[in-house]
């Protein structure tokens, strides 16, 4: 594969929202000492910013300590390269499901053009619109009314983080099923090797794939797992300093670093067994505009799998 003038456009999609999380829960399981755990301490306080919620989440809010199974909104940001500072939208949206007593994560990819009705902006519109009117709070509204659970935390990267992240780890290594050409890149059948402008690349094909949007979101969970591997193994972990120095900058969350800690220790085994979903629409046309429309039977589908990995 072989590099030649690649401009990135502003269509790059975003899928690791939670990845550089993960990594700082990582290194303060694995206790590499004083200096990394305030570096991890430093960054993580960085990426904290908090939310203001117009509607209520839960009765009473999630116990971590009591080890309660929680949720988290992974928003990837189509912003933060190529100069771009707008609020942008979140071009890629999953709900993941942390079950500690189940020792499994759950990851469920929401279409993007899924057409909804916007909590808090009282119009009917993409889902991925709810973040350009309101930000996370209305995008974690959104979701949560739409797939009826509670949505306790999210966490958000933009373009620039996806592509520093992954050439921070040394690159990353995915299952490609089908060869195609995007951006100038020829990617081949097989195990192929990504850097970070590769991976933009790699994550953004659609038009080529007889799956359209859907195979995309595949490609973007196979590099969410690519990266999150590679940030487990030792590799990953010694260049420790580059990630948090990618994260610091493009990774936004409502975990403060007490939380993570907490679910670093209590939560870990969760995140050993990740399993994914896709949810599923189909297309229709209004005003000139594509949207994704999803069935009441796929709605209930989803919903069911996301309350019992939440214990409701």
């Amino acid at each position: 594969m072989e590099k030649r003038g690649v401009r990135l456009s502003r269509g790059k999609k975003i899928i690791l929202g939670i990845v550089g999380v993960i990594f700082a829960l990582t290194l303060i399981v694995v206790g590499v000492g004083a200096k990394v755990y305030f570096d991890v301490k430093g960054s993580v306080d960085n990426t904290y910013e908090s939310v203001k919620r117009t509607q209520p989440n839960r009765e009473k809010e999630v116990d971590l300590k009591n080890q309660e199974p929680f949720s988290v909104l992974l928003l990837g940001i189509d912003t933060g390269d190529l100069g771009r500072t707008e609020q942008g939208r979140s071009d890629t949206m999953m709900i993941a499901t942390v079950n500690p007593r189940d020792k499994k994560t759950t990851i469920v990819s929401i279409p993007r053009d899924t057409y909804v009705p916007i909590v808090g902006y009282g119009t009917e519109d993409k889902i991925n619109h709810a973040y350009a009117f309101g930000g996370a709070a209305m995008s974690m509204d959104t979701v949560a009314s739409y797939l009826d659970i509670p949505v306790d935390h999210y966490a958000a990267i933009n373009m620039k983080g996806l592509k520093e992240l992954v050439d921070a780890v040394g690159g990353i290594t995915v299952g490609n099923e089908m060869e195609f050409t995007q951006d100038n890149y020829t990617f081949k059948h097989g195990q192929i090797t990504l850097d970070g402008d590769m991976a933009l690349s790699y994550s953004r094909m659609r038009h080529d794939d007889p799956r359209g949007d859907y195979g995309r979101q595949e490609r973007q969970r196979t590099i969410v797992m690519g990266v999150v591997n590679k940030l487990l193994s030792m590799d990953g972990i010694t260049k420790y300093q580059e990630v948090l120095n990618a994260m610091e900058s493009n990774v936004k969350t409502d975990m403060t670093f007490d939380t993570m800690k907490t679910i670093a220790l209590d939560y870990r085994d969760a995140f050993a067994n990740v399993k994914t979903e896709q949810m599923q629409g189909e297309g229709f046309m209004q005003d000139n505009i594509s949207y994704q429309r999803v069935s009441d039977e796929e709605l209930k589908r989803i919903q069911t799998i996301l309350d019992q990995e939440l214990g409701i």
